[in-house]
């Protein structure tokens, strides 16, 4: 967190992780465009829609007095380019963990959890996240219960850890997962993100 004192702005990293395909990019689209900010979203991607690197961009809220200005990435999941992620996750103030709930992608979940939990040490549990149970729009047979995944991280060693269930292909979620990370990140304000243009 970046206190701008000259322009009175507090500048917050948010980054999406989770393993490949799991509808990080997505998630990111989507809520950019809940604040008609899509076109202000850098992407770097493969010839077939892959996030290669990241992407980025910049929400604005104007304040009472202070203005929060919120960088948002997303990390991407896969495993070539793994070396990208810790620089993506430097600085991070919070963190939107995006599952894949098909049940066939358990173990991709997991090793990209262990991935991350690795990455910050015993102080991950110090760091707010939101978990995003993503395609949750699929059938009961396919998905996973909510347990399954929280039960294996031991969330209850977390001190601001909650579970949204999401479909960014429909954006279902999606804005009440990173409202949730700003209450956590912020739990004395108010959460009505309005954009400042």
């Amino acid at each position: 967190m970046i206190f701008d004192f000259e322009n009175e702005t507090l500048q917050v990293k948010i980054v999406y992780y989770g393993p490949a395909m799991s509808g990080k990019t997505t998630s990111v689209k989507f809520l950019f465009s809940c604040f008609n900010k899509e076109n202000s979203l850098k992407s770097i991607d493969s010839t077939v829609g892959r996030t290669l690197f990241f992407d980025f961009g910049v929400l604005k809220f104007k304040g009472a007095r202070w203005d929060l200005k919120f960088l948002v990435y997303s990390a991407t999941g896969q495993d070539f380019y793994s070396s990208t992620r810790p620089a993506t996750l430097n600085g991070v103030d919070g963190i939107i963990f995006v599952v894949d709930s098909q049940k066939k992608c358990f173990e991709h979940n997991l090793r990209s959890w262990m991935e991350l939990k690795t990455l910050f040490g015993s102080e991950i549990y110090n760091i707010p996240i939101v978990v995003s149970l993503n395609k949750y729009d699929l059938l009961e047979l396919n998905k996973l219960i909510e347990t399954d995944f929280m039960t294996h991280i031991n969330s209850s060693r977390f001190k601001h850890l909650a579970l949204k269930k999401t479909a960014a292909i429909n954006g279902e979620g999606v804005l009440d997962s990173f409202s949730q990370l700003v209450k956590f990140i912020f739990p004395q304000l108010i959460v009505n993100l309005k954009v400042n243009n």
